[in-house]
């Protein structure tokens, strides 16, 4: 973007891009022979239908894989051409923690190397403005009730003990632990005597990483998350691809070739004791294509809007309908200066309670005066900045930053979000634990005669890009063993 670039044609250029109009489309499908009774149909290429797609022709099966859209990647999204001097921005999902084996795998034998990211150290809460050092040390309390001050994240483990001591003695798979599914985060909490001070400081903490609300989150996934040590906390190290996480979809699209085929948007689901036939359009037309096997790796979100004859087990079915997601909001905002590096600024990578909720300079790996401060914002927030006009949502995004850093308003040059729920492929951020659904996983990621299922909703890791290619690696093990 140029010094002359307008902001009306900065958000046009925007919404041209993340609706993927400038990719081309893939060859016809329609040409090619409809019946195969060896080939694998996998449907969805984000990263877990890429990984299983891929590891299927290294294994010299016939596979064949359709995207409604007219890009591989899924909820992976990089944008590049809205912003000046080589910037790109992480619109969708962004973080390899240290612990994720699956993606640093692919990063390595793709030869994409990882840039760790910078930790917090910027508070902005309540109207306050608090360096993460002075908080840790003490020097500045967090102003937040019953609390334990020197630490921002994990505050509701003090209030959980009786659950976690109880999980400790009988297990997790006790009856009495299980039956914490029953209740809610919000609930448990109050139970064990927090003040709503902590509950609303869960909401930006570890909810916000959840995209939910604590109502509708499950207690028994909090309480084995505490027990387990291993929940999201100030201190997790994070990294991402250098240069953009898309090229990791990009690469396994690549070493796929012609076995993709994009804009084939799945509209039926049929099968037979002995075939599966998939039903989707192609340059405006319907076409089908039959297999032996199908692997389904889409959001739940859009899957319970195919039509699937005869219908799965009534166990997966329920499950498709009823399964919980929240709602996710990024937000790129590009500025002339990278005030936030200076001198007297509250932090690179600053938590706040402000609509933005995380707010970070995302562009540490390029050179020049410009930057660009990302948002991944969540739940709530994330659902009113859904209902506004994209005028609107940048409007909030610049009053948050000039409350954040004051001298922001002098250096803004333009912004474009990007919210999941309105996304017509994917319309919900990612799986959540919901009330109740401490089963789900389990149901849903089992096969079902011909079909195989993957997506980050049916991973031990869920809600990541290491959840999406462990289901991907999984489902393509099932179809190899049998």
């Amino acid at each position: 973007m140029t010094p002359k670039t307008n902001r009306r044609n900065f958000l046009k250029t925007s919404l041209m891009v993340g609706a993927g109009l400038f990719l081309p489309k893939s060859i016809a499908l329609a040409k090619s022979n409809s019946s195969d009774d060896k080939r694998i149909i996998v449907i969805g290429a984000g990263l877990a239908g890429l990984s299983c797609a891929y590891e299927l022709k290294q294994a010299g099966y016939n596979v064949l894989l359709l995207e409604a859209r007219s890009r591989p990647g899924g909820r992976v999204r990089t944008y590049r051409d809205p912003f000046a001097d080589g910037l790109y921005a992480e619109m969708g999902a962004e973080y390899v923690d240290s612990s994720d084996e699956h993606v640093r795998k692919y990063a390595k034998e793709f030869e994409l190397p990882i840039l760790p990211a910078k930790q917090y150290d910027g508070i902005y809460v309540r109207g306050q403005h608090l360096s993460m050092a002075d908080m840790k040390s003490g020097k500045v309390p967090l102003p937040y009730k019953g609390i334990e001050q020197g630490k921002l994240f994990g505050q509701e483990a003090a209030y959980l003990q009786e659950w976690i001591k109880m999980v400790q003695e009988l297990g997790e798979s006790s009856k009495e632990v299980q039956a914490l599914d029953k209740m809610s985060v919000a609930e448990i909490l109050r139970k064990g005597g927090a003040p709503q001070d902590i509950i609303d400081l869960y909401i930006y903490t570890n909810a916000t990483e959840s995209t939910s609300i604590p109502s509708k989150m499950s207690a028994l996934n909090m309480v084995l998350a505490n027990s387990r040590t291993s929940a999201f906390s100030e201190n997790t190290e994070e990294g991402r691809i250098l240069g953009g996480n898309d090229q990791l979809p990009k690469t396994f699209a690549k070493k796929l070739g012609n076995k993709i085929h994009y804009n084939r948007a799945v509209q039926k689901i049929e099968y037979t004791k002995d075939q599966v036939t998939i039903q989707f359009i192609e340059n405006e037309k319907r076409q089908s294509i039959s297999g032996s096997k199908c692997v389904l790796a889409m959001p739940l979100s859009v899957l319970r809007r195919i039509k699937i004859d005869p219908l799965f087990s009534e166990s997966k079915m329920y499950c498709i309908r009823k399964q919980s997601y929240g709602h996710v909001m990024k937000i790129a905002m590009q500025y002339s200066r990278r005030f936030w590096d200076e001198p007297g600024s509250i932090g690179q990578r600053v938590f706040t309670d402000t609509p933005l909720r995380r707010v970070y300079h995302f562009s540490i790996d390029q050179p020049g005066p410009r930057g660009i401060l990302l948002s991944f914002t969540s739940g709530d927030d994330a659902k009113k900045l859904g209902r506004m006009s994209e005028e609107r949502r940048m409007g909030t995004a610049q009053k948050s930053c000039a409350e954040i850093w004051k001298e922001a308003p002098q250096y803004w040059e333009g912004g474009v979000t990007k919210y999941w729920n309105e996304d017509p492929w994917t319309r919900a951020s990612y799986s959540i634990a919901g009330v109740g659904q401490k089963d789900f996983r389990d149901i849903l990621s089992r096969p079902e005669g011909m079909f195989h299922f993957a997506g980050e909703h049916t991973s031990i890791h869920r809600a990541s890009m290491n959840g999406a290619i462990e289901s991907g690696l999984r489902t393509s093990e099932e179809i190899i063993k049998s």
